[in-house]
């Protein structure tokens, strides 16, 4: 086999680093621009810190960055690139203990995995590979269509489940989802599913009437298995930025978030956001996305997020 001939993982760390161009234009533009002008002095480390405020890092996460910078005592003519490297360093480290797949449980049978947020972050479309990818790895996945209330949603997942072999377990439109879910559950149980997926509706982390919904599909859930659901999924969309905060929060208090997934990274120049939802609740993150087809999700890694953050080669970090 021809040692040089691109890998799966290559051209993974291809598309998210062209996934995250804009992200990474966006920094390595402004801090070229800062070192166009002056060395890397008292003025130079506030401009520093207010373009990563800007590109959705944080203020607790900018103001650590700089003084990590004045602390290691760059002199003047300190290059752009070394700044790039150290800020890379600095956010894998963060990250490093974050980057957690989803891994099934054979003790449960089924692995229940709810998967919420709110409209338009993907997550009916991120449910469907992550089964794709299950039903790969050799698992037995079943999809819950639990966003009773379009048939679009429904019929999305329904297609995913041709695609992948899945089997999706589904009612009619406007069904109760939490009757769904708990057939859904005793059914996979006694068929011996691996793991069963379940996409919620999506709704805006201020609509109480439908939060309380959720928290009454997960207390269903309870009846079924005392454990369920094993994993609770938010599905985040990078451009929101800032705003993701307030959803994790929102949901959080709902329903008991245990990891993200963060979708969308090459429609946004805010991918910064990830670092400051793993400072603020230092969740899991399960997977990024960078496209729609089931290659661009994959599982989080930190220092190839870092690097194609700052728009470095992973081999750049590795380096002493």
């Amino acid at each position: 086999m021809n040692s040089d001939a691109p890998t799966y993982h290559d051209s993974w760390l291809d598309r998210l680093k062209a996934g995250l161009q804009r992200s990474s234009s966006k920094l390595g533009d402004g801090i070229a621009r800062i070192f166009m002008q002056r060395g890397l002095d008292t003025e130079a480390l506030q401009q520093l810190e207010d373009l990563l405020i800007s590109a959705d890092l944080g203020p607790t996460v900018a103001a650590d960055f700089s003084a990590s910078l004045t602390s290691r005592r760059f002199d003047q003519n300190t290059s752009e690139k070394s700044v790039r490297l150290v800020l890379a360093r600095e956010i894998s480290n963060k990250l490093q203990s974050l980057s957690m797949p989803i891994i099934l449980n054979p003790s449960h049978q089924p692995h229940v995995v709810l998967f919420v947020g709110v409209n338009g972050t993907g997550k009916t479309t991120t449910v469907g590979k992550f089964a794709k990818q299950m039903i790969i790895n050799g698992d037995k996945v079943g999809i819950v269509a639990a966003d009773t209330f379009r048939a679009a949603a429904i019929e999305q997942l329904v297609e995913w489940g041709k695609r992948s072999g899945c089997e999706v377990i589904r009612s009619d439109t406007g069904a109760d989802p939490s009757g769904l879910v708990y057939d859904a559950v005793t059914r996979a149980r006694a068929e011996g599913f691996d793991a069963l997926l379940i996409d919620t509706a999506g709704r805006l982390h201020n609509m109480s009437n439908l939060m309380d919904e959720l928290a009454k599909l997960a207390r269903v859930l309870h009846k079924v298995d005392a454990n369920a659901p094993h994993d609770v999924v938010q599905v985040l969309d990078a451009t929101t930025g800032q705003n993701a905060l307030s959803q994790v929060e929102a949901f959080r208090k709902t329903i008991g978030v245990t990891g993200l997934v963060i979708t969308k990274l090459d429609g946004s120049a805010r991918a910064g956001i990830v670092v400051a939802l793993a400072e603020r609740f230092n969740l899991p993150i399960h997977a990024v996305g960078v496209g729609e087809d089931i290659q661009d999700l994959r599982a989080f890694n930190a220092n190839e997020f870092s690097c194609g953050l700052m728009n470095l080669d992973v081999a750049d970090l590795e380096q002493k």
